[in-house]
């Protein structure tokens, strides 16, 4: 009896113990899903897959783009609008991100993530297609809605800084002397010419009244 206990705790034990060591286990894989995204042209796209390489450090991995009438694949390098980045989840797992920017209709197609393991097998996971559509028109029109506003406030400050400058300039101009003349004094000319006439016909009755009479000359007549 004491046998048959210790068996049953030995068999119990095992069953106990077996699960745990076999969800231990890890193999070497790319985590992805397939998978499609629409992305506006313009627009910004991330993508991520993760390499399962248990705990193994020789290992290479890289992302990859095949255009959809293609079969052969290109290998992505890091540049302005593709950026490449790979964060440790764990002992077992990597994290390997991609970020598209401002993707056009030449960044159209099938992305992935390809591994090469130490022994020089090679591994990649399932690819994410990325289709470019034609850029929001909301967007384009908010766009130009800000850069109009940027500019005319860039602008203002100096229009108005030139219109200071230029009325700062200018000055007052006097009139010409003979139109101040002929525009202030013809009436003060019409009236000394009148007043000269008249003074000339009171010295001439000044004249008349001053000068003696005429002796009255009487002749004689002599009959003979």
């Amino acid at each position: 009896l004491t046998d048959m206990h210790g068996f049953l705790f030995i068999a119990f034990s095992c069953l106990w113990i077996l699960p745990g060591v076999h969800s231990k286990e890890c193999y070497q894989t790319v985590l992805a899903r397939r998978y499609t995204y629409y992305v506006p042209e313009g627009g910004s796209q991330s993508l991520s897959c993760v390499v399962q390489h248990c705990g193994e450090e020789d290992w290479t991995g890289e992302w990859v783009w095949r255009n959809s009438s293609e079969v052969d694949v290109s290998i992505l390098k890091p540049t302005l609008r593709h950026h490449l980045s790979n964060e440790t989840l764990s002992a077992n797992k990597t994290h390997l991100s991609l970020k598209l920017m401002r993707v056009n209709q030449s960044d159209e197609g099938y992305y992935g993530c390809k591994v090469t393991w130490g022994n020089g097998a090679r591994d990649q996971g399932h690819m994410t297609y990325v289709n470019i559509t034609s850029a929001v028109p909301s967007e384009r029109s908010i766009l130009i809605r800000v850069l109009v506003c940027v500019g005319a406030s860039l602008c203002f400050p100096v229009i108005l800084g030139l219109a200071r400058c230029l009325s700062s300039e200018v000055k007052p101009q006097s009139l010409p002397m003979t139109l101040a003349l002929n525009t202030v004094f013809p009436q003060a000319s019409l009236e000394l010419l009148v007043y000269a006439a008249l003074s000339q016909d009171a010295l001439e009755q000044q004249r008349a009244t001053r000068e003696p009479p005429q002796a009255t000359v009487y002749s004689s007549l002599q009959f003979s």
